[in-house]
């Protein structure tokens, strides 16, 4: 990703797919574009698959719990994997 949006929500009340919505619409308004990834650590999945709205999920074990790097793909630049 070569730019993206660091997004922070720890609410245990709202769903991951809610968390996942608000970042999308922030990143839209910031940027002009839809992202199409959200790297996240792999304990915010909670059993939920690999896309939510559209935006693919891919757990990282650099990416601190609570938080969600949204952007868009970019093949010569993968975070850490899981």
């Amino acid at each position: 990703m070569k730019e993206g949006l660091l997004w922070f929500d720890n609410d245990p009340r709202r769903k991951l797919s809610d968390k996942i919505g608000q970042a999308v619409t922030r990143y839209q308004v910031k940027f002009g574009r839809r992202p199409t990834v959200c790297y996240l650590n792999v304990a915010e999945l909670n059993g939920e698959s690999g896309e939510i709205k559209g935006i693919r999920l891919q757990p990282a074990s650099n990416v601190l719990r609570h938080h969600f790097w949204i952007g868009v793909e970019n093949e010569n630049f993968r975070a850490k994997a899981a």
